[in-house]
């Protein structure tokens, strides 16, 4: 199959190199003309696991190639992705579908032959159907049909997540339109991947329900975390034991300092939006919003009061600034609020993040930022891990200790034992277990 992705983002660079593994040839258009020219070269402009040798190899084999004419591509092509942003709009929450809208004017002129637009962007409700107008009205001529395909990439296992999926949401409305996703997600019929088909409105609610669900258990654990640190209670052996219910399951039972990221912030502001839209308010999302900002904003608090009451003029040691590991995004990320609360405090901030420090100097004004995570420690009088990258969950605790002025550490995503810890002199405090004094 010959595939369009309009949009070489992080949803469509991951979709066009991933439809090219499985054999399909792609195009990979956007207007950014020196990202184009980048991926040509072999450069990839987000760091995610795999994905640089995934494209190499997809381009390298002649399936995968990148370019600024939309014309071209979609006028060869039997599928066209759009796979632009959909930010927060300012002002009210509704996602900004502008970008979505212009490349549907832009696809509908283009169309030679029939053709298949999937909206793969996070879209709210009705946004294919408004699609679907866009294209009727500027191209009458035009042989098509809209369909809804919303991904469910984790980052930084965005690969893993799109070979191996728990499940394909396809929105169509007709039966060539079918064939036409069932042919190009073949392959994993092959591995017996369900494939859920659907209307285009329930495809659409699919993505956003299921993004807001997570995010309720985030906060829900989160919330069952401040219970454990006040009555004594140790919140991992809480998770494990209502996750081992096959009703509620382990995953996304890990306390922390908030959700963040590209998905589930804007697509729960999004949907509570879209459901006060249409007089069905979503009263439980727009708590798990209210709940979660409040959170990352306490977490500066939780390190100050630790410190007894005052970070004024102490050196505080950062681990971790993006939202969570394996990835260089830090868009909402906890550490946006986080540090900028502690300087206000009168703390320095000493950090490091493996892969998201250039962006993070871009956001944060007044940080030094070191080359490694014992740089960071060195000097500080607390030390605060805010992102549980790997690597840090084997740093030497005695390194950590000796590199230090005062050896106290706030663990917000408890990467380290508390009894460990307490043992080797730290004054150690974490996310719903009770605090370690040495």
């Amino acid at each position: 199959m010959r595939i369009a992705m309009i949009g070489s983002g992080y949803v469509g660079l991951v979709s066009g190199a991933c439809f090219a593994q499985f054999g399909h040839d792609v195009i990979c258009v956007d207007k950014d003309a020196g990202k184009i020219e980048r991926l040509r070269k072999g450069e990839i402009p987000i760091f995610e696991p795999g994905l640089d040798k995934l494209v190499a190899d997809n381009a390298r084999a002649g399936r995968l190639s990148f370019s600024t004419q939309l014309g071209d591509a979609v006028g060869d092509a039997d599928a066209v992705f759009i796979a632009v942003g959909t930010p927060t709009r300012r002002g009210d929450g509704h996602a900004d579908l502008s970008y979505v809208y212009a490349a549907a004017a832009e696809i509908a002129q283009a169309i030679r032959g029939y053709t298949v637009v999937v909206n793969k962007s996070t879209v709210p409700v009705g946004t294919g159907r408004e699609v679907a107008r866009i294209i009727r009205e500027s191209h009458p001529a035009a042989e098509f049909d809209v369909a809804s395909n919303p991904e469910f990439l984790r980052e930084g296992a965005a690969i893993e997540d799109f070979m191996k999926p728990d499940r394909v949401v396809i929105g169509v409305e007709s039966q060539r339109a079918r064939d036409v996703m069932s042919m190009i997600y073949r392959p994993l019929n092959l591995i017996q991947t369900p494939m859920v088909f659907t209307n285009i409105e329930t495809a659409e609610v699919t993505k956003y329900a299921g993004n807001a669900f997570l995010a309720t258990k985030i906060t829900f654990i989160n919330e069952i975390a401040d219970l454990c640190e006040k009555v004594g209670a140790d919140v991992h052996d809480v998770a494990r034991g209502i996750g081992l219910d096959g009703r509620i399951g382990r995953k996304f039972l890990h306390p922390g300092p908030g959700f963040g990221g590209s998905c589930f912030p804007k697509d729960t502001l999004a949907l509570a939006y879209t459901a006060r839209e249409v007089d069905a308010p979503q009263t439980l999302v727009e708590q798990v919003i209210q709940v979660n900002n409040s959170r990352k904003k306490k977490m500066a608090q939780k390190v100050v009061d630790f410190c007894g009451g005052s970070v004024a003029g102490l050196t505080i040691g950062v681990l971790g600034l993006t939202f969570k590991a394996n990835t260089d995004d830090m868009r909402d990320a906890p550490s946006l609020d986080i540090v900028p609360a502690l300087q206000a405090a009168g703390g320095k901030i000493v950090a490091f993040d493996p892969e998201g420090m250039i962006e993070a100097a871009r956001l944060m004004k007044d940080v030094i930022f070191t080359e490694n995570a014992y740089e960071a420690a060195t000097g500080a009088d607390v030390l605060v891990v805010i992102t549980e990258w790997h690597e840090f969950r084997g740093l030497d605790p005695r390194r950590i200790k000796e590199a230090m002025r005062q050896p106290r550490i706030v663990d917000l995503r408890n990467i380290f034992d508390p009894e460990e810890m307490r043992s080797l002199g730290f004054a150690y405090d974490s996310i719903g277990r009770p605090v370690a004094h040495a």
